[in-house]
């Protein structure tokens, strides 16, 4: 795998983990507000959901962060800082 291509792939993952935080930080805001506990439940499930996304995309982009450098680069730090992970 060359070196541009894999550094689109970790952009990609970087641009859905901030996605991510985008919608669970939306979700997280509407839990428990509304009179209809059905629909608080759904919110949870979808909030739970959105968390579990954002782990999973982690994970691959652990495995797609190249080792050899020792430390991450900025770029990365801020990704993941801008989605609280």
């Amino acid at each position: 795998m060359n070196d541009d291509y894999a550094r689109g792939q970790r952009d990609g993952l970087r641009l859905a983990l901030a996605i991510l935080a985008a919608e669970e930080a939306k979700w997280s805001a509407l839990l428990g507000e509304s009179a209809s506990w059905r629909t608080n439940a759904t919110r949870e499930v979808r909030h739970k959901a959105l968390q579990v996304a954002q782990k999973r995309l982690q994970t691959a982009l652990n495995r797609l962060t190249p080792k050899d450098s020792g430390a991450m680069d900025a770029e990365l730090a801020s990704a993941l800082d801008l989605a609280g992970l």
